[in-house]
């Protein structure tokens, strides 16, 4: 937001469902809409001159970022990058050149250079990747929709097994952090778990990676979709992708599984208490047990306060619905956790034992925070989930 002049003032809303650059006549009030549809401006700034707005949005797909240009006085946008994937543009200090952070599906991100112009070719800067990545053909995931049982699209990242296992399971990764964008044509910030997906798909499973509801890059209705109730349409949308790898891909109902990381562990553990008959094995990774017990900054966004809506935080904690647990669960957590704490991992435990569940086990990690640093502890950690998936999900 800023002032294109005197009386002209410039900012992005998402008044109309979707994030959009207004320009309002401060003396007269008169407002007008420069950009519109069903995407999303991500960046935005003013040209030197003051005469352009230059911006970042996924118009050709909600997984393709590309960097446009557009009058103050509005027009149609001008694609600028031209390259299929996310692009990440610095401008130079004269405007002339853009610095593109360019990345796709399986190839991680690199620096390009090229002229501030549409259609000018892009040249490649750095060359970042290991001949021992290169050794592998990294799958480029397909990126499909559904509709959910509310009739909303959602986008997912699918891996499909060239040689599927006879008992056809399916594995759900559930990415974190709630408010992300995981189903791109870039490359992932989960790329550990892009690459243990790579390993699934080789040893027979489907993979489906979902962007459920209150992701990222989806409009204002999508992002607020979870409001008091967490484990709501998040999870229901985990479900629904699961019925369509049964119907369509022919996926055993019998023989599905899914693991995630902070919000993903938080999910995975909702699934396995209240969706046991969907999902036969989890695998939660520094999980929230307890919203009450999460950061203030976070929480009360979604499900406002614990003693102003007592009802938002029960039913959005999986805490409070561990008797439905049937299938097989692993737990995973740092005991140096600083985010989750691990005393939340303990709480759940606690309870599991005083309700006689008996199909879980606990992997403590005793130096690890919320982001393990420890190639041994990844690797660990992955070990298990796999052995998980193999021991419950082949029989």
């Amino acid at each position: 937001a800023g002032f294109i002049d005197a009386t002209h003032f410039y900012y992005q809303s998402e008044a109309s469902g979707y994030s959009h650059i207004y320009v309002v006549d401060v003396e007269s009030g008169t407002k007008k809409q420069l950009t519109s549809g069903k995407w999303e401006v991500q960046t935005l700034q003013l040209s030197k001159d003051k005469k352009i707005f230059y911006f970042t949005a996924n118009i050709d797909h909600p997984g393709i970022t590309h960097f446009y240009s557009i009058p103050v006085s509005g027009g149609t946008p001008v694609k600028i990058t031209g390259m299929k994937g996310g692009n990440e543009v610095t401008l130079s200090p004269d405007e002339k050149w853009l610095a593109i952070r360019y990345s796709y599906s399986n190839r991680p991100w690199e620096l390009y250079i090229q002229a501030n112009k549409p259609g000018a070719k892009a040249v490649q800067v750095t060359h970042s990747v290991s001949a021992e990545y290169l050794s592998y053909p990294w799958r480029d995931p397909q990126i499909i929709s559904f509709k959910n049982r509310y009739g909303t699209d959602v986008y997912a990242r699918l891996y499909q097994p060239a040689n599927p296992d006879p008992a056809k399971p399916a594995v759900v990764f559930v990415h974190g952090a709630g408010y992300l964008q995981n189903v791109t044509y870039s490359w992932s910030y989960y790329f550990r778990e892009y690459m243990f997906n790579n390993l699934l798909a080789d040893n027979g499973y489907t993979v489906l990676d979902i962007d459920y509801t209150a992701s990222a890059g989806y409009g204002r209705d999508f992002r607020t979709g979870i409001y008091r109730h967490m484990g709501g349409k998040d999870l229901t949308d985990q479900v629904d992708g699961v019925k369509l790898l049964v119907d369509k891909y022919g996926v055993n109902p019998k023989h599905v599984g899914l693991y995630g990381g902070s919000y993903g562990g938080f999910i995975t553990l909702m699934a396995m208490f209240n969706e046991p008959d969907v999902f036969s094995a989890g695998g939660a990774i520094r999980s929230v047990t307890d919203w009450a017990h999460y950061n203030h900054e976070y929480t009360s966004n979604i499900l406002n306060e614990p003693y102003t809506d007592e009802q938002a935080y029960r039913k959005s904690s999986p805490i409070y619905f561990a008797n439905g647990l049937k299938g097989n669960l692993l737990m995973l957590h740092g005991m140096l956790d600083q985010n989750v704490n691990y005393q939340d991992i303990v709480r759940l435990t606690q309870k599991l034992i005083e309700l006689h569940k008996e199909n879980w086990e606990l992997a403590s990690y005793p130096i690890e925070d919320h982001a393990f640093e420890q190639p041994s502890s990844w690797a660990d950690e992955y070990k298990r989930i796999y052995k998980l998936f193999d021991n419950t999900l082949k029989k």
